[in-house]
């Protein structure tokens, strides 16, 4: 059962030491992440999954203590998801280590905690059958869904500016904010993948797990900084 849910963007500026100089101007969104991760600590779930978009390296399960790394961005930091011996040599995908990294910054104890690489291409049929499978796996689950928006909100943007990525963002906003399982659902695969919007898959398992139970949403941050969608909603 499905008794939580957290959605945050995934971009590693939020991590202040990725983002150098430029740290502060992510502080309302770092500072919105960690309460939308408060609200999954007050539900009390017996386990909490993180999921996000992944290349095909890193899809499938991430049990436990797996380890992540932002050394690639030359930065000399490395993350855990959860304390624990990993399980394997595999690391986080650039995603999950955020989450890792946000549920450190809040000391993360409340239940265990496991990952899930989610595939960018993923069909909405399977995104919704992979969520209904986690809600459904019994106990008290809660969700950390990482993702971001459109890529396309300005000139600037990394995928340059097209006109449909704004009503996009906006009606991902609503249903994010809204808990609208159906409208996650309907969101367009083909349209997202053109707006680099990553988390279109991510959002859409989310709608597998949030059917029938009966969770109130709230859009608690809904801007584009540097082009790209970032929202941050709490389901409870």
């Amino acid at each position: 059962m499905l008794v939580a849910a957290a959605v945050c963007p995934c971009p590693p500026l939020l991590v202040p030491e990725v983002a150098a100089g430029a740290a502060p101007e992510l502080d309302g969104l770092r500072a919105a992440c960690l309460d939308a991760v408060g609200v999954l600590a007050a539900a009390r779930p017996d386990r909490l999954v993180v999921l996000g978009p992944a290349p095909a390296e890193g899809r499938g399960p991430h049990p436990q203590g797996t380890r992540g790394s932002f050394r690639g961005l030359g930065v000399d930091l490395d993350v855990s998801l959860g304390q624990g011996a990993p399980a394997d040599g595999r690391q986080l995908p650039q995603s999950l280590a955020v989450a890792a990294w946000l549920l450190d910054r809040t000391r993360w104890a409340v239940a265990p905690v496991e990952g899930l690489g989610v595939g960018e291409p993923l069909d909405p049929g399977r995104c919704l059958a992979t969520g209904r499978e986690l809600a459904g796996a019994g106990g008290r689950t809660a969700l950390l869904v990482m993702g971001d928006g459109s890529a396309c909100r300005t000139l600037k943007a990394p995928g340059y500016l097209d006109e449909r990525a704004a009503g996009f963002d906006a009606e991902a906003a609503r249903a994010l904010g809204g808990a609208d399982t159906a409208a996650l659902a309907a969101l367009d695969a083909s349209l997202a993948q053109e707006l680099q919007a990553a988390g279109r898959a991510p959002w859409q398992v989310l709608a597998g797990a949030g059917e029938g139970a009966g969770l109130m949403g709230r859009l608690l941050y809904d801007e584009a900084p540097y082009g790209v969608g970032y929202f941050v909603a709490t389901w409870s």
